[in-house]
């Protein structure tokens, strides 16, 4: 199955580490190297980037790779830095602009109260795999929904938010989650899908079809399953490792769908609790066992995960490489404990935004 991945960043003034919205000059500066690959995103404050489609996962990185220095040789020409985190480590001066276009300018229009706080910039990480049809990504979104909390707790990257500790290891999630239709993903067939869909639009609930913020959706623009529950990552291993775990399991899941297997229908508060402790606690915490629905060490999930996902894995080519990432992320801490393991060093949160800054470039090789 080919990958892809879409990556969101923060850009911050050089000597303060506060979010500035120079995002419109930084992505048309980058887009003379990368084209379409830069994009603009909803604040002026962020930017994204997208790689094409691959079946190679070492290709995938060194194309992160690429992206990144792009973008980050684009913002330093405008006086910034380029930051992968799920939310504003320190907060800006003042509330954060919208990105100037007729869509976003709607969703700005309709709901003010997400626009003008200063909570409102998060930046995640959207892993995508190739699926043959809408019909197939829904099943595959219906079967994987017990194991996407643990992918959530993989990437927590976001203990601080404009200013403070938060005590959450992904904030990004909490906030996110104002917007409307973030969630897990309904238990949905093409039909249903349809119908649903075209209910949201028509009553105003969503702007339009791409409003759907699901865990996991049917990209409206491409073949794929979209997998939407990551933070940001400085971090490439980590981002290499999540999309490692979810075509994994997509490709183990697969014989499963066409033999008819149904998929697991979780009590609904327990998927929910099972999302909300992987935000508190991340990878360093608890975790709900996907099976029992039991709390364990968060590491125990994700050697079920492992286990789970081991099949496709294999067949990928990528077992001995995600037993290896996921090792030496274990080793060094998740996103989160080592943004706050930044901030104890020395007390200042400007050196968790350096450490990032450092850890977002990659060397390199």
């Amino acid at each position: 199955m080919t990958v892809g991945v879409e990556e969101e960043f923060l850009l911050v003034e050089r000597h303060t580490g506060r979010p500035v919205d120079r995002g419109p000059l930084v992505v048309e500066a980058a887009r003379a190297v990368l084209g379409e690959q830069a994009q603009s995103e909803f604040f002026g404050a962020q930017v994204e980037v997208c790689t094409r489609p691959t079946s190679c996962l070492a290709e995938l990185r060194s194309e992160l790779a690429l992206l990144r220095r792009v973008m980050a040789e684009a913002a330093a020409a405008e006086g910034c830095l380029l930051v992968a985190t799920g939310t504003p480590v320190i907060p800006p001066e003042r509330p954060p602009t919208v990105t100037p276009g007729e869509r976003y300018g709607r969703m700005a229009a309709r709901w003010p109260w997400l626009v003008g706080s200063y909570d409102g910039m998060v930046c995640g990480c959207h892993v995508h795999v190739g699926v043959t049809g809408r019909g197939q990504a829904l099943a595959l979104a219906n079967h994987q929904r017990p194991w996407l909390p643990i992918l959530q707790a993989i990437a927590a990257n976001s203990p601080f938010s404009l200013g403070h500790d938060t005590g959450w290891a992904s904030r990004r999630s909490v906030e996110h989650a104002r917007w409307p239709s973030v969630g897990p993903a309904p238990m949905l067939d093409e039909t249903g899908y349809d119908r649903l869909a075209d209910h949201l639009v028509r009553t105003g609930t969503l702007l339009d079809r791409r409003m759907i913020y699901w865990y996991a959706r049917p990209s409206e623009h491409v073949p794929t399953l979209e997998v939407r529950i990551c933070d940001v990552n400085a971090d490439l291993d980590t981002v290499v490792l999540l999309t490692a775990f979810v075509r994994g399991l997509a490709t183990a899941l697969l014989p499963e769908i066409a033999d008819g297997r149904p998929a697991p229908r979780l009590p609904e508060p327990r998927l929910i609790s099972a999302h909300r402790l992987a935000a508190r606690e991340g990878l360093e915490g608890n975790g709900l066992d996907p099976a029992s629905g039991e709390r364990v060490p968060a590491t125990k999930t994700v050697e079920r995960l492992l286990a789970r996902a081991e099949p496709g894995l294999a067949a990928a080519g990528d077992l001995e490489l995600a037993q290896e990432l996921y090792d030496r992320v274990r080793r060094c801490g998740g996103g989160a404990a080592r943004q706050r393991a930044a901030y104890l060093r020395r007390g200042r949160l400007s050196d968790v935004v350096g450490d990032l800054v450092r850890s977002t470039l990659p060397a390199r090789t």
